[in-house]
């Protein structure tokens, strides 16, 4: 399911770009020299991954693991207090029109990622000198992931640190509203806060660059009055952690890699630095 949409989100990406390059002839946009910003929320769906987690006393691989996105629901005190800003899974963002049609951005997708408890995965690999039922070697062989066995959770976040490259098309105006389309790619790094409990032992809960990202996302936009907008975008793309941090100590690490697909809606406004300057020259 997860792949038919990553799938969708590219096909929409390369046919909405074939589809603007057509219209950039018909409609005219004037956001060359133009700063935005944005803040949000996102929903995501993520691939079953292979997690690896190599210590001294362990070095094994759960296979085919499910996890899931952390976003609440809605309570005002959360979602509109400016103090409980990062708690949500957010998205925020901000970027440059380098010309009328294309801009240049940086941003974070704080996602959340949970893997699902009591799930049924292959195990393969070794335990010993845990001091739990879970000491022995694994060949392929059926586990459940209980609490005392593992909780993983990327979930202070799954922080993508990310930049991109876009490409804005105004499709209509009417008034002083505007719709758009926009689309682009983006790479980034993976500077998640993962809180591991394994063996029923020690709950790590730290920040580190982890991996790296690669994305696609294509998105509508309304634009109000020129400098404010409401955007809805979907997104999809790639993360491989060769990295993560799951104890105190350097020997005892995890890695995975996985595809993830988000849904988010933003809410942002822009400035004309163009005009400011101009403005300043002639003067």
């Amino acid at each position: 399911m997860l792949m038919k949409f990553t799938c969708t989100i590219i096909l929409l990406l390369a046919f909405t770009l074939g589809f603007s390059q057509n219209q950039s002839n018909s409609y005219q946009n004037d956001r060359k020299g133009q700063l935005y910003f944005y803040w949000g929320w996102n929903w995501g769906w993520y691939s079953k991954s292979n997690i690896h987690f190599k210590g001294p006393d362990y070095d094994f691989t759960l296979d085919k693991v499910s996890a899931k996105d952390r976003q609440g629901k809605f309570d005002a005190n959360i979602y509109l207090n400016p103090m409980n800003a990062t708690i949500p899974q957010y998205n925020f963002r901000v970027g440059y029109f380098i010309n009328n049609n294309y801009n240049v951005s940086f941003g974070i997708d704080h996602m959340k990622y949970v893997i699902a408890a009591d799930q049924l995965v292959k195990i393969s690999g070794e335990i010993s000198n845990a001091g739990t039922k879970y000491d022995g070697f694994y060949d392929n062989d059926d586990i459940i992931i209980e609490e005392d066995f593992l909780r993983f959770e990327h979930t202070d976040g799954l922080n993508y640190v990310n930049l991109e490259f876009r490409r804005f098309d105004k499709l209509f105006a009417w008034k002083k509203i505007s719709l758009n389309i926009t689309e682009g790619l983006g790479a980034g790094i993976l500077y998640p806060k993962t809180n591991t409990l394994l063996f029923n032992r020690e709950v790590h809960d730290e920040f580190h660059l982890s991996g790296f990202g690669l994305s696609a996302v294509v998105g509508i936009n309304i634009t109000f009055f020129k400098y404010f907008f409401i955007q809805t975008e979907f997104k999809g793309g790639y993360i491989n952690m060769p990295d993560i941090e799951i104890s105190s100590s350097n020997s005892e690490k995890a890695n995975q890699d996985f595809f993830f697909s988000q849904l988010n809606v933003v809410f942002g406004a822009s400035i004309n630095l163009q005009d400011k300057k101009t403005k300043a020259d002639k003067n």
